[in-house]
């Protein structure tokens, strides 16, 4: 079953998304796209994390890097960051 959701973007994401290259920016926007028609899809890998971030969830724009984002509610997530491994740290 899909599950569509609203998305805001945090100026986190924002200012994190705008130091991105343009092959990266590209493959972020094809992801969320996807994230938008079903925030569950095989795809994205989409997962709960655990520790300081136990909180929140992200999905998988490559190999390298991944978005961060929360829930306001059942419809509606806050994109809040976009890098690689190194932001659960």
């Amino acid at each position: 079953m899909k599950r569509k959701i609203n998305v805001e973007y945090s100026s986190g994401f924002k200012r994190a998304y705008g130091k991105l290259d343009n092959i990266i920016k590209k493959k972020t926007e094809r992801r969320i796209s996807i994230f938008l028609q079903d925030l569950f899809d095989k795809r994205l890998d989409t997962h709960k994390l655990h520790g300081k971030l136990q909180n929140f969830w992200a999905f998988s724009i490559d190999d390298k890097y991944r978005v961060v984002f929360g829930f306001v509610n059942d419809m509606q997530a806050v994109l809040l960051d976009i890098d690689d491994h190194d932001l659960y740290r």
